[in-house]
């Protein structure tokens, strides 16, 4: 049975938002994949900025690929930020080359993740935001796989799991 863990998270703002994202970031190891979901507007492209930031990659130069479709960032470890919102099906995601970014050794981050789903890794952290208000964001964090789980407890300690 493959390890996992959850962690829960409220953010006021963006600005704290973005700071979860750094968090987890420093302490990205090579390999690791990021599956996120959330609507429009709720902060995926924030998060990611915050991630590549703890990577040491300014934080303003990550935008969302909605056109691109796949942008690489050059920090610590290379960040392949996906966008999967456009795409019509598993195929044309694989043709972006999902599966040499995943084994490049860098952090793949995949917006609209749950498009691809069938694609991505076992061993993954899938992040999930919700719009609870205004700038209010609810941010759960779910592990799958002994390295992830310890990313993500190394990122947060002290953070309880959820059960």
């Amino acid at each position: 049975m493959i390890q996992q863990a959850e962690m829960v998270f409220m953010t006021q703002t963006e600005r704290e938002t973005v700071e979860l994202g750094r968090k987890l970031g420093e302490v990205c190891v090579p390999g690791l994949v990021l599956a996120l979901a959330g609507n429009l507007g709720a902060g995926k492209t924030r998060l990611t900025q915050g991630l590549a930031a703890g990577l040491g990659i300014d934080g303003d130069e990550v935008t969302s690929p909605t056109f691109g479709l796949v942008h690489e960032y050059s920090g610590r470890l290379m960040v392949y930020h996906f966008d999967t919102y456009r795409l019509p099906n598993d195929q044309s995601f694989l043709d972006l080359g999902a599966e040499e970014m995943f084994a490049a050794g860098g952090v793949c981050v995949i917006e609209w993740a749950s498009k691809v789903a069938a694609c991505l890794p076992a061993n993954r952290i899938e992040i999930e935001i919700e719009a609870a208000g205004e700038t209010t964001r609810r941010i759960s964090l779910r592990a799958f796989g002994h390295r992830e789980v310890e990313v993500l407890r190394a990122a947060y300690p002290g953070q309880p799991e959820v059960e």
